[in-house]
């Protein structure tokens, strides 16, 4: 069974190390009652998908895609008729390569509203080694 400890778990979820501890001393997290403190990778794993729960899709239109990031636009970078575009979505930073009309016409600026919506035909799924 892989466990982690209240470091690692913390830095997985991206929040402090007291914050876990308040998640074990309140029951939220269980430990493997071993020294030091572990949490097992299945809960850590369930309490991640708990709170990864995406802010609310914007959008009212219904939408085969699946990988639909909704977010912050931090930045738009122009440079000619292309923009860059990036969007913070929770942990996640997403960046567009856009013309710059389209930004224009999406009214895209550093605060708005976006949903970035991915199309990827290769997944890479990489894993610590030992």
């Amino acid at each position: 069974m892989t466990t982690y400890r209240i470091a690692e778990a913390a830095r997985l979820l991206g929040v402090s190390d007291d914050t876990v501890r308040r998640w074990v001393e309140h029951g939220t997290l269980p430990t493997t009652g071993g020294s030091p403190t572990s949490i097992p990778g299945a809960a850590l794993a369930a309490h991640a998908a708990d709170l990864a729960q995406a802010a609310a899709d914007p959008s009212d239109r219904l939408s085969s895609a699946r990988n639909r990031f909704v977010g912050l636009v931090t930045r738009v970078q122009r440079d000619g008729v292309m923009a860059q575009v990036d969007i913070q979505a929770g942990p996640h930073r997403v960046v567009s390569l856009m013309s710059a009309e389209a930004v224009d016409e999406l009214g895209l600026e550093p605060g708005s509203l976006a949903v970035a919506v991915v199309k990827a035909t290769t997944v890479i799924v990489d894993a610590p080694a030992g």
